[in-house]
């Protein structure tokens, strides 16, 4: 992983250089993950269209329990349409009109279309995809990793994720993306019962061989993508920087390497509510606004050199976000080797107090969540 993530950053940039045209390109991994996507979606679409003509023509004898099985396995195997989270808090342009306008900005910057709704949790993260039938955009915006950074590093963050929507990333894409999903609804389905006796265990001896399959596939396809998806990763860093500047895209990378500190210390400053037992509702509210000056003041208290340290140990180590991400410091170092971008977008203090105004709401009750132990850190 981290040789092929060298090489394409090494390619990208070479690239970059020479003036060719650094889009993402289809080559035969691609393809044959969308022929081994296509397979797999054609067996729930085979169930579905089985089951109509079985039941159709068998209306009213025996015929119609079999169409009404192939029905309920295509109805079990198909990828779920994904909705909006009701658990946490969720903006919609009407919430919150500054940020989307500069959500709108970036997007025109990196050349796509903007989101529909913004979620935002507990996580140190952020992140893209859709909901519902008509494929709307979502952002998945943590408020923990949202805290730490400066403004110019916030729409280095925005222009990265709407990046992915901009280079046709085929991991989320409509067909590849619809098959991960539908494979992931298979294992999850094969997985063994626990606690098993007698009947259940020979289910389970029978689940063996289907799970490895479907568990192989996810791993072909997985790695089929790993290819396009490191560059698309690469280009998602280049467009930040050029939306945010290449200081603005390297600082968000050297943020993203003490993501496992700052993990830390938000855990220990739940932990530490945690003995304190209950509060009134007023003294819970003061506790949620401290978790965001604690983690803001530690993340502000690190040092350059320990920077320097975290990047010396990320490039012996391979330091990433996780495995979908090229090593932190190859992000870093393709950044630093291409052409030094100036910020197209810029952060205007009086926009970046409205957006804070427009979080405030969201920021309370993601903390809160995350004293009470209800929402993943």
């Amino acid at each position: 992983m981290r040789a092929l993530a060298r090489r394409h950053g090494e390619q990208l940039v070479a690239e970059m250089r020479s003036g060719r045209d650094t889009r993402p390109r289809r080559d035969a991994s691609a393809l044959t993950a969308t022929v081994l996507a296509l397979a797999v979606n054609g067996i729930t679409l085979a169930f579905a269209v089985g089951g109509v003509w079985v039941v159709v023509d068998g209306w009213g004898g025996a015929r119609m329990v079999v169409g009404l099985v192939l029905l309920v396995l295509a109805w079990a195997f198909a990828p779920r349409v994904r909705r909006l989270p009701d658990d946490r808090p969720v903006l919609l342009r009407g919430d919150a009109p500054e940020l989307f306008e500069l959500v709108d900005e970036v997007a025109r910057e990196v050349g796509t279309r903007s989101v529909h709704a913004i979620v935002v949790d507990g996580s140190l993260n952020a992140a893209v995809t859709t909901y519902g039938l008509r494929d709307r955009r979502l952002l998945m915006l943590g408020m923990p990793l949202w805290e730490v950074l400066t403004p110019e590093e916030r729409i280095a963050l925005l222009g990265h994720e709407l990046a992915h929507y901009a280079n046709g990333d085929t991991r989320n894409g409509l067909v590849v993306g619809a098959a991960s999903r539908t494979l992931s609804v298979w294992h999850h389905l094969l997985q063994p019962l626990p606690n098993s006796t007698g009947l259940e265990g020979l289910v389970n001896a029978l689940y063996v061989v289907p799970r490895m399959l479907v568990g192989g596939l996810l791993v072909l396809l997985a790695r089929l993508t790993s290819r396009a998806g490191i560059r698309a990763e690469y280009l998602a860093d280049r467009l930040a920087a050029r939306t945010a500047s290449t200081q603005a895209a390297v600082g968000l990378m050297d943020r993203l390497l003490i993501i496992g500190s700052l993990g830390l210390r938000l855990r220990t400053e739940i932990n530490r509510a945690a003995l304190r037992g209950r509060r009134s509702s007023e003294q819970a509210a003061a506790r949620a606004d401290e978790l965001w000056e604690a983690l803001t003041a530690y993340a502000s208290s690190i040092p350059e050199h320990e920077y320097e340290r975290q990047r010396r140990v990320g490039a012996r180590r391979g330091h990433q976000v996780d495995t979908t991400h090229p090593p932190t410091h190859l992000r870093r170092a393709c950044l630093l080797a291409g052409r030094v971008e100036p910020a197209a977008v810029t952060p205007q203090p009086r926009r970046s107090e409205l957006i804070a105004t427009e979080l405030a709401a969201a920021r309370s009750e993601v903390a809160r969540h995350l004293l009470r132990g209800s929402l993943d850190a």
